[in-house]
């Protein structure tokens, strides 16, 4: 039987709209029209669409859904310490019946890693570490040991001590990896893990980087994933007008994209911004889904609204619906 593509949606982080309560309205909203997934970013101090903590607000979420998978775009592994993300994720994980899917990323920012005082250089390192703990723990492996007492013979170990709750998925929930440029790919694929593509690479870009991914993924014996997730700008309407006036504004942050740090993006900023997002009227849509499943072999589509530029939640709301028409009958493969 010919598996479903699973269609995901991205939370809108417009003015007003990073409250709990509006969150949850938004999850509650794309439960109703049948989305598999509701996706938060992470991001710090300010900057356009940041959410600081993305798991508290999907906890917020978790109460008014109770199907939809509660997803993080990129939850930042290096600036935390693994054992306190190992438990606040389970946790999550049991507040919501087992609908965590756990997007991880290091983060890139330099003035992200100096306010959480960890060395932008080790953010790799942090990463892997924080990954291995954080999933042994899921699994059952100490996270530590009591402390013996004073009479004891000299190097006894306490008792061992570990992670409870657990979480509900066994053996732990979904991990996939939000990963820019060949460094990140290949610790992607050498550890096993999905790669979570971004939204702001072109579909070629992608190619690329999925035949990394898979390349490292086989040079490390692991088996290649079955899970292919992407995360693109998404718009669907059936208004000439309303498309018009998308198009520019993706057009107009090609220059916002030439002065990223991440070489990636910079590279795809010399590209239309049609290769970055799937806008257009509903059958234009579901031919161009079709075909990243055709070159990609995606399995779930996170449809991200942050970057359209749209103040009109209604308009966003209508995109939504119209959306979820579209892919009701896409299958996977």
């Amino acid at each position: 039987m010919v598996a479903k593509l699973k269609v995901g949606i991205g939370a809108w982080l417009g003015k007003g709209a990073r409250t709990a309560s509006e969150l949850a309205d938004q999850a509650a909203k794309a439960e109703s029209l049948g989305f598999h997934s509701f996706w938060l970013p992470e991001n710090h101090f300010g900057q356009t669409g940041s959410v600081p903590a993305p798991l508290l607000l999907l906890a917020a979420v978790s109460s008014r859904t109770t199907q939809l998978r509660l997803g993080t775009g990129s939850y930042l592994l290096s600036i935390r310490h693994p054992v306190q993300m190992a438990e606040e994720v389970a946790v999550l994980d049991q507040l919501s019946q087992g609908r965590v899917i756990l997007g991880v990323g290091r983060g890139y920012q330099s003035g992200m890693f100096e306010a959480f005082e960890t060395p932008a250089k080790e953010k790799r390192e942090r990463f892997e570490n924080a990954l291995e703990r954080m999933i042994g723990a899921w699994q059952g492996e100490p996270v530590g040991y009591d402390t013996v007492p004073k009479e004891a013979k000299p190097n006894t170990r306490g008792e061992p001590i570990f992670l409870s709750p657990k979480p509900i998925q066994k053996p732990h929930p979904p991990v996939w990896v939000a990963a820019f440029g060949p460094k990140a790919l290949e610790q992607a694929g050498r550890l096993g893990l999905p790669y979570l593509a971004s939204p702001m690479e072109t579909l070629s870009m992608l190619e690329g980087n999925y035949a990394m991914h898979r390349e490292a993924t086989e040079k490390a014996g692991r088996a290649l994933s079955v899970v292919v997730p992407v995360m693109r700008t998404v718009f669907v309407s059936q208004s000439s007008r309303e498309l018009s006036d998308v198009r520019e504004r993706l057009a107009k942050q090609t220059s916002d994209l030439s002065q990223s740090p991440i070489a990636s993006i910079r590279r795809s900023a010399g590209h239309s911004s049609e290769e970055r997002a799937i806008v257009g009227e509903p059958a234009e849509v579901h031919d161009k889904i079709a075909n990243y499943q055709e070159r990609l072999g995606v399995t779930h589509l996170i449809a991200s609204r942050a970057r359209l530029g749209l103040a009109n939640l209604a308009l966003l709301d209508a995109s939504m619906e119209l959306l979820s028409h579209e892919v009701e009958n896409i299958s996977c493969g």
